[in-house]
């Protein structure tokens, strides 16, 4: 049942250009650091000291979690007759109408089970995937709750029902768009992942079937992820099976890359890998499974398991972790099933009398019988808000008071264009930040030799223009920009190149950041050349390139005049929809509530901002006042 991959783009792995080779580079030296911090713990109390020290750092990256702890208004709206066992379909509320629905396995017979908590991984369907491992751990005599994560099942983002499906597209871009509004506000969407599973269990806790003393979880793929937050954070979970997840980063980091809730902000920068996860689980049980031919390949599997022995001999529970690699690809093949429900069965047992671990024949009911609701989703027939509605909740607070210039100084980092190259025909090359070397083109009018004023074109693609060719007509010298990392690769999904910006983020780098940093340098060449005025110095830009331009012009008054065209007019628009394009390149971590793209024009002040056809954040034009617009006749 769950041996297959589904039919969505859970992992990307983009081209291994400079950029990505530059970013690894720094990600190995980060995962080297945590190493020697690793190697050095010696004792049961400098672990504990490292544990404490770690579920700190993870709940700072995440954001914090909800504090709500409001009534779930569970209820069970209907059940399903599968003969050992029954299947309630059971609805109810995470936050104020933000609603989770589920499947709840509930063994025949009156006696307290053991319970294990269900999170699936990014299958479409939902819930109804999970039903080969939840019957059999039911026939087993255990309590299992399975629910719909975000985007998925009865909980697609940006439903509508003339269409009868999501508009923003398969589950995993309903994430990878909640991760950037996410960014925005200074949180992970991880967070919002983590809450539900602590609701979903709260439920299962609830119910008078279960013995609260004996929980365990299990997940595979997105659902392995988050088997592996909860299991770690939160102190009921006392058996843990995640699987076809776990994978240091050492192999991962390049590629395959997870989503916007399997790559926290700050990660790698904070000392930590995945390995971190299962250290503050021990003592207790976990056991990891993995595939052969998984994209999360056992290699990298292989060296988390390694440390985490280390550290549960260290602790004498050598006995309590396993690690399982399984036949095929992406999923939980038989073999490894039965070595879950083994695993179970040993450290949350006994389950039914006489239980084995061997799998059974269960039977497998329609997607629709186990809906929850009349449409089968929760925006129709309850009502549910969005996940953006919640964010943008969140970053409903009073703006702190902040130096903008001197924050964003902090943000883009020291700049200075060093070993530039300048040949012939005007190809200049430079290293932007050490390693990195990017590459501009200088065009220079014809004429006498006198200094002019000169203009950086921040550009896709080195070919000059129509607005480069413009300001070469009326005499500027011209600076062909390309940021790093541009072109990006093409693609049809709203999220853009959301990978480069998570690749960045977990190495505590911002992309949009990134790449007002290589416009300065862009500055910076202009001004060494001996054609340029350099106190006449503009800039130009398009799209979202006009954030990056705006960051850059705020902390350095040599970019004496700006155009902009077409470029989104503000941030937190992009928490009033679900949908937005692109938008990884442009969410600045942490920048709401306190600051917006109008603050970095009045922080430009009194220099000169023309901007031309200001969009939303689904390339809109859109008509607001201090804004110039074009005609369509030009």
């Amino acid at each position: 049942m769950l041996t297959a991959v589904a039919a969505f783009a859970l992992f990307a792995a983009a081209p291994f250009d400079d950029l990505t080779a530059w970013l690894d580079r720094l990600a190995q030296s980060q995962l080297d650091a945590r190493a020697k911090r690793i190697e050095a713990i010696r004792t049961p109390a400098e672990a504990a000291a490292r544990n404490r020290e770690v579920r700190a750092k993870i709940l700072e990256l995440l954001g914090g979690l909800p504090a709500y702890d409001g009534p779930l208004n569970a209820r069970t709206v209907g059940r399903v007759d599968a003969g050992a066992y029954t299947i309630e379909r059971v609805v109810f509320e995470s936050l104020p109408r933000y609603f989770i629905t589920g499947n709840l396995y509930v063994p025949a017979g009156g006696a307290r089970r053991p319970g294990v908590l269900f999170p699936l991984g990014h299958w479409d369907q939902g819930k109804p995937i999970a039903q080969v491992l939840a019957g059999n751990l039911a026939l087993k005599g255990f309590v299992v709750f399975a629910y719909d994560p975000m985007g998925q099942g009865e909980r697609m983002q940006a439903y509508d029902w003339r269409v009868g499906r999501s508009i923003a597209g398969g589950s995993t871009e309903q994430h990878i768009l909640a991760g950037a509004q996410s960014l925005l506000v200074g949180q992970s969407f991880a967070r919002y992942r983590i809450f539900d599973a602590k609701r979903a269990l709260d439920y299962l806790m609830s119910r008078p079937e279960v013995d609260g003393a004996r929980i365990g979880c299990t997940g595979c793929s997105g659902g392995g992820t988050i088997t592996t937050y909860i299991s770690a954070l939160d102190e009921r979970i006392k058996v843990a099976v995640p699987s076809c997840y776990m994978n240091s980063f050492r192999k991962v980091f390049a590629g395959p890359t997870g989503d916007s809730e399997q790559s926290l902000p700050g990660f790698l920068a904070a000392g930590l890998d995945q390995t971190d996860y299962v250290e503050l689980f021990a003592p207790k049980p976990w056991l990891m499974t993995s595939t052969e031919q998984d994209f999360f390949t056992p290699a990298g599997a292989r060296i988390v398991y390694e440390e985490a022995r280390k550290w549960y001999a260290l602790l004498g529970a050598e006995d309590r972790l396993k690690w399982v690699v399984g036949p095929g690809g992406h999923g939980t093949p038989k073999p490894v099933r039965e070595e879950i429900y083994a695993w179970f069965l040993k450290w949350l047992g006994p389950g039914a009398a006489g239980a084995g671990s061997a799998e059974q024949e269960v039977k497998i009911v329609p997607d629709q019988d186990l809906r929850v609701g009349e449409t089968g989703q929760v925006a129709v027939d309850f009502h549910s808000r969005d996940l953006y509605e919640v964010i943008r909740e969140s970053a409903a607070v009073r703006p702190r008071k902040v130096d903008l210039p001197a924050t964003l100084g902090k943000l883009l980092g020291p700049h200075a264009a060093t070993g530039v190259q300048r040949d012939a025909d005007g190809v200049v090359r430079f290293q932007a930040d050490p390693g990195l070397m990017l590459t501009a083109r200088l065009l220079v009018p014809p004429g006498a030799a006198v200094k002019r004023p000169a203009t950086i074109v921040v550009q896709t693609r080195l070919e000059p223009t129509a607005p480069a060719e413009e300001r070469l007509a009326a005499g500027d010298v011209v600076l062909l920009l390309v940021p790093r990392g541009l072109p990006a690769p093409a693609t049809t999904l709203l999220s853009g190149d959301w990978i480069t910006n998570t690749r960045a983020s977990l190495v505590g780098r911002s992309l949009p950041a990134m790449r007002a940093h290589d416009i300065l340098c862009g500055v910076d060449i202009l001004a060494s050349q001996p054609e340029v005025d350099a106190s006449r110095i503009s800039a130009v830009a398009e799209d979202v390139a006009g954030v990056w331009l705006l960051m850059a012009a705020a902390v350095d008054a040599r970019i004496g005049r700006l155009a902009l065209y077409r470029t989104p007019y503000s941030l937190r628009a992009a928490l009033d929809s679900p949908l937005s394009r692109g938008l990884h390149d442009a969410a600045i971590p942490a920048a709401l509530p306190d600051w917006d793209l109008a603050d970095l024009v009045r922080a430009i002040a009194p220099r000169e901002v023309m901007w031309t056809d200001p969009m939303d954040w689904m390339r809109n034009v859109v008509v607001r006042p201090g804004f110039r617009y074009s005609s369509l006749t030009q």
